[in-house]
């Protein structure tokens, strides 16, 4: 591994150890993926221990109009004719070792994601993760109401039995990859374990989405077996559906269409996965239209 790529700041040792990771990107919406990094580094005091340097991973420029060239440039600001801040792409690991546990916040790198792949998996090899798990997300036709649902793709076919009794769903995708999709077909070769968690969130609710963080959040802590308080990201939540909810009141055509959302959305969780349940009632003779 080039050392100008993997900087290794500090050390710590974990014992079956565990990645948590979240990349800004393709698979960021409501801020689900980086969101919950930031959360869990400020919540666990999480320590920066390495980094994977920008270069030779980005592209700067784009052929193109100005409105597509400057999704690719770094941002900057500029007060008084004085240059404030220039931000690089960034890609930090956090430890933390009382959970075996270490978080990184990235960015989905534009090219040599063979140099970014090696530079993760070197960093499990030396800090002793056994396992990585990739959390994000992507809209969906879901409403604001509901569970966000979440859909796993896995590195080892093994992993399937553990995570088919968490309810989540298995991905059936074709079409353009990510970089987390590379990284779990690598995984294997490098003798490290990869789970992506990517939960759907309502297309229909712009920006940043606590509601949608704080249920990857739970879940994710429910596979680590880790205990956390989330009292105050649950309160950001609640006043954030209230808010929300008041929006919807006042846009009667949206709150219909939310409606059939909730219809179709419960109605899918009876059908497919309370089936059990569904045939009992039917056995017992209770009607269910």
């Amino acid at each position: 591994m080039n050392s100008e790529t993997l900087i290794i700041h500090d050390r710590c040792k974990l014992q079956n150890g565990r990645l948590v990771m979240g990349l800004s990107g393709w698979m960021d919406g409501g801020d689900v993926s980086t969101g919950t990094i930031t959360y869990l580094v400020g919540k666990f005091g999480a320590e920066e221990v390495a980094e994977i340097k920008p270069g030779g991973l980005y592209l700067y420029n784009f052929p193109g109009s100005m409105e597509v060239a400057s999704i690719f440039r770094p941002h900057c600001k500029i007060e008084d004719g004085l240059v404030k801040t220039y931000e690089l792409p960034s890609n930090i690991f956090c430890c933390c070792p009382e959970n075996n546990l270490m978080l990184f916040s990235g960015t989905e790198p534009n090219v040599n994601w063979d140099i970014f792949a090696d530079a993760v998996f070197e960093v499990c090899k030396q800090f002793g993760v056994e396992r990585i798990y990739f959390v994000g997300s992507v809209a969906g036709l879901v409403p604001h109401t509901r569970e966000s649902r979440l859909f796993c793709s896995v590195s080892h076919p093994a992993l399937k039995d553990t995570f088919v009794h968490y309810g989540v769903k298995f991905s059936n995708y074709e079409g353009p990859a990510s970089i987390v999709t590379f990284l779990t077909n690598q995984a294997a070769l490098n003798n490290i374990e990869m789970v992506s968690l990517v939960c759907t969130i309502p297309a229909y609710v712009q920006g940043y989405n606590p509601m949608c963080i704080t249920s990857v959040i739970r879940r994710l802590m429910g596979f680590l077996e880790i205990e956390i308080n989330l009292d105050d990201i649950q309160r950001t939540s609640e006043e954030f559906e209230k808010r929300l909810s008041t929006i919807v009141e006042q846009q009667p055509e949206l709150a219909g269409n939310i409606k059939k959302l909730e219809e179709d959305y419960d109605n899918e969780i009876f059908n497919n996965e309370m089936g059990d349940l569904k045939n009992w009632l039917q056995q017992q003779g209770i009607r269910l239209d």
